[in-house]
């Protein structure tokens, strides 16, 4: 008789209140053959909390493509393994992609334990809009590649939602304001769901100046939230940056265009040129059909 497949169960955590542990997240990680754990020893606090001994496997970004391949085989085998990370929802800015992708490709069940995720908890409670966000991790540690990540979501209408170092925070608002604008309203999650949580909330100058008021501030890894493009970028406004831009490319290269055209109207010059680019205004002047 062939031996039945195994299964895999992506289950969520507590990101720092012990008591966020769901019945059913607790019941599968006493059953379980294997937990694949982020940080072994992160997991083992969690699992003498609840008093469970189970066998615990490393499973982190640097050997995720070898222990994918011998998980995704003993899952095959039958075993049933749980796959968890620090704290939170394992994928979300944590590892474990390659591990399901792999267990998908062989056809074998996987199955959400679903909890806590600082991502929604932090968007739950930040008083910005949450009926459309963009998750976008950790952004990148150099200033330009920062920069750019956020030129190119400059007008991204919904919430947009990193997760960062309290070492890097300061310097990603500053990136904020002066990419994005200083009056995009902010939010910073931190010591999420534990005693001394806090929200601190403001424009992006404003909050620079709370955490240089307050170095507590900027311990461990925060939440940011910063609100997207409101109504400014509406379809009026659009007609009226399509009307300029046409103007000033009669005479002027799309580059230059997008220059002047961004101090008569204080909108972003990427976004001008990015505009430009989609009406057909090369770079040399005019409509790129004349």
């Amino acid at each position: 008789m062939p031996q039945e497949a195994g299964v895999l169960y992506v289950v969520a955590t507590p990101i720092g209140n012990l008591g966020d542990i769901t019945d059913r997240a607790r019941k599968l990680l006493s059953e379980v053959d294997l937990i694949a754990a982020e940080d072994t020893r992160e997991t083992l606090k969690l699992l003498r909390h609840l008093g469970i001994a189970a066998k615990l496997v490393a499973y982190h970004e640097h050997n995720e493509e070898t222990m994918s391949a011998r998980l995704a085989s003993d899952l095959e085998g039958g075993a049933k393994i749980a796959l968890v990370s620090d704290a939170g929802t394992p994928l979300i800015s944590d590892p474990g992609y390659r591990l399901v992708s792999a267990a998908r490709a062989r056809g074998l069940t996987v199955v959400p334990v679903p909890g806590v995720s600082a991502l929604t908890c932090a968007l739950s409670a930040s008083g910005l809009p949450s009926d459309r966000f963009l998750f976008l991790g950790f952004p990148p540690r150099g200033a330009s590649q920062r920069r750019a990540l956020l030129e190119s979501v400059a007008d991204e209408p919904g919430t947009l939602v990193f997760y960062e170092s309290g070492k890097r925070v300061m310097a990603t608002l500053a990136d904020v304001r002066d990419t994005l604008g200083a009056d995009r309203r902010s939010v910073i999650a931190r010591e999420l769901t534990k005693r001394f949580e806090i929200f601190l909330t403001g424009h992006p100058g404003e909050l620079i100046a709370q955490l240089e008021a307050d170095a507590a501030q900027r311990l461990g890894e925060l939440v940011l939230l910063v609100e997207g493009r409101q109504a400014c970028s509406g379809s009026e406004d659009r007609v009226e940056l399509e009307r300029v831009l046409r103007v000033l490319c009669d005479a002027l290269p799309l580059s230059q265009a997008a220059v002047v055209a961004a101090r008569l109207s204080g909108a972003k010059k990427n976004r001008l040129y990015r505009l430009g680019l989609e009406l057909g205004l090369d770079a040399a002047g005019g409509d790129a059909g004349d």
